[in-house]
């Protein structure tokens, strides 16, 4: 028995239940065959190569911007990385945040022969939004601002919402940068149609999360999105992790469990890091593949940088 509920239940059924989206591509979407991929997916998968051995043993449940807080607070999954905003409210309302897995901003994509390219330009505008998420706020909090009278036209899912935008119903579409960018790469007709323009000039933590009530699951989770941020700062990849077992670095043997302490701190096997890296790689290969130069998005890391680059990722001390 671990000192974690939410750990001895994984380990009973085999799998990690995490929730996703309904299909964002980058962050979670499954692909042809059906396979869940994108930085979002990765990020389940790691958790379940720290607990479990096996980034195989996953389940995803796609949830809607209303049901996934609630689906984690009543135990319907174990954890929430997806696309989720670290808020106050939501923090203080039965979620702990663990570590941002992308830091990202508000958007708007409207069509241009609008002649649209600011968020002061639109007066009266029309607006698709998914419901429960941080961008109604933002729509209410940006139309009181600049006096701006922007109405709202609320969806379910995000599904709907893009649907309703591409078919005109709405002036424009507000959600997160990275997702409109997909949107418009791979559902717009015509992608140079449209142009896409920060909303409020805010950004957000884009943060994977777990229920209250369960402080060693929490401390796994927050470490596991940690894992592959420090591997990068460190210099290891998926491709020198097994010669980076041999370093004499205190803190790199640390970190791979060559010197052990680490995963028996957290009730986890001692190459619970290695594990990741050298199924998934480090921070900056994740997201080179899902969202970076290497994807369909071709995103620049921008905010998403490591802390040396000028970016605001920073790995914590893993010892």
């Amino acid at each position: 028995m671990s000192n974690s509920p939410t750990v001895d239940q994984i380990r009973a059924r085999g799998y990690v239940i995490c929730g996703s989206g309904h299909g964002t591509t980058g962050f979670s979407a499954p692909d042809k065959d059906g396979i869940w991929k994108g930085l979002d997916a990765e990020t389940c998968r790691a958790i379940a190569i720290a607990v479990l051995g096996d980034g195989s043993k996953v389940r995803f449940v796609p949830l809607t911007g209303q049901q996934r807080l609630t689906a984690l607070q009543t135990g319907q999954i174990d954890v929430l990385p997806r696309t989720t905003s670290w808020t106050l409210r939501r923090d203080a309302n039965g979620i702990n945040f663990t570590y941002p897995n992308y830091y990202e901003y508000d958007a708007f994509m409207v069509r241009k022969d609008l002649g649209i390219t600011q968020t002061k330009d639109m007066q009266g505008a029309t607006i698709c939004v998914q419901t429960g998420s941080t961008n109604e706020v933002t729509v209410a909090d940006l139309s009181r601002k600049f006096n701006l009278g922007l109405k709202t036209v609320l969806f379910d899912n995000v599904a709907a919402s893009r649907q309703a935008f591409f078919t005109g119903r709405c002036d424009g579409l507000i959600t997160d940068a990275s997702a409109l960018a997909a949107v418009r790469a791979t559902q717009a007709q015509n992608p140079d149609d449209y142009i896409i323009f920060p909303a409020s000039g805010n950004s957000e933590a884009l943060t994977p999360s777990v229920r209250h009530g369960d402080d060693r699951w929490f401390d796994i989770v927050k470490f596991v999105v940690q894992a592959p941020i420090a591997a990068e700062d460190m210099g290891i990849t998926q491709a020198n992790v097994d010669t980076m077992l041999k370093s004499d670095d205190p803190r790199i043997a640390r970190f791979l469990g060559t010197e052990p302490g680490n995963g028996k701190a957290l009730g986890l096997d001692e190459r619970w890091a290695y594990n990741i890296v050298k199924q998934l790689g480090n921070y900056g290969e994740m997201f080179e593949r899902n969202v970076g130069k290497n994807s369909p998005m071709k995103l620049d890391r921008g905010m998403n940088r490591l802390y040396r680059d000028g970016g605001l990722m920073y790995p914590y001390v893993f010892n």
